[in-house]
């Protein structure tokens, strides 16, 4: 049986040690590996144990739970935002960051086994996923050409995703251009694409740095910035998470090596 990594991130340590030891978690699947009292020592925490799961509050002293997701995105985790204000910027921040769950306080740990089994289904998953990829690569799940979708703001993001893909894309700009919220945008585009419009990015990116690596002699570093990753070490991790491989593997396995 699988069992899952799971880091509890919370400043109350009433609620902190209640999930804890409250939670059968055994009989879910999971592990606590660790836990934190703040967002900042989340963040290192994070870093340190590469936890399968993050369950987060929102408000912590020194950094949000929030902030910590954003700052540790490039690494794969599924998140579980536990919060006490049921207000709508947590919400609207938290689809921005890819959070898989969203609870409010007290925690009902009915709730809470029923977001930890969706999120333990969207792990199983991407391992699948990748397993797959060892045997089958660069298959992204994207068609070479964009699809055509119905809504016409996802349309609107998919013709600059196509066309502008090399520089720097962001949700909240593109929601102001066209005049939409970033959770209608978010909402719309999952339900067209099914993906969220950072996954869908990154797999489109790493789609055209996989045709650029079969077709061409530039070095790996160049073929990031490229595709719109100014962070070389961060692009490969991208590369990792949806090929199976590191971009040397890859060129290993093609013959460029």
């Amino acid at each position: 049986m699988t069992m899952y990594k799971v880091l509890l991130v919370e400043d109350e340590e009433i609620i902190r040690k209640g999930l804890m030891y409250l939670m059968d978690w055994e009989t879910e699947g999971c592990v606590i590996i660790g836990e934190a009292g703040d967002g900042a020592e989340g963040e290192e925490k994070i870093r340190q144990m590469r936890p399968d799961i993050v369950i987060t509050d929102v408000r912590m002293p020194f950094m949000s739970g929030l902030d910590m997701l954003e700052q540790t995105r490039s690494i794969p985790y599924a998140a579980i935002v536990i919060s006490g204000y049921d207000e709508f910027e947590y919400a609207q921040r938290a689809i921005s960051l890819d959070v898989t769950e969203y609870l409010l306080k007290p925690v009902d740990f009915t709730a809470l086994q029923k977001a930890l089994m969706r999120v333990k289904e969207k792990l199983g998953a991407l391992r699948q996923m990748e397993q797959q990829a060892l045997f089958h690569p660069v298959q992204m799940n994207l068609p070479d050409g964009l699809p055509e979708p119905g809504n016409r703001y996802v349309k609107k993001v998919l013709q600059i995703i196509e066309s502008q893909y090399p520089q720097k894309i962001l949700l909240q700009n593109l929601c102001e251009d066209l005049g939409v919220s970033s959770v209608y945008l978010q909402t719309k585009f999952k339900e067209e694409m099914h993906y969220t419009f950072h996954d869908f990015l990154n797999r489109y990116r790493i789609q055209q740095a996989v045709k650029k690596m079969k077709e061409t002699d530039y070095k790996v570093y160049e073929i990031a910035d490229m595709v719109g990753f100014s962070d070389y070490k961060y692009f490969i991790q991208v590369f990792k998470k949806y090929v199976g491989m590191s971009p040397k593997k890859f060129f290993e396995r093609s013959g460029r090596i």
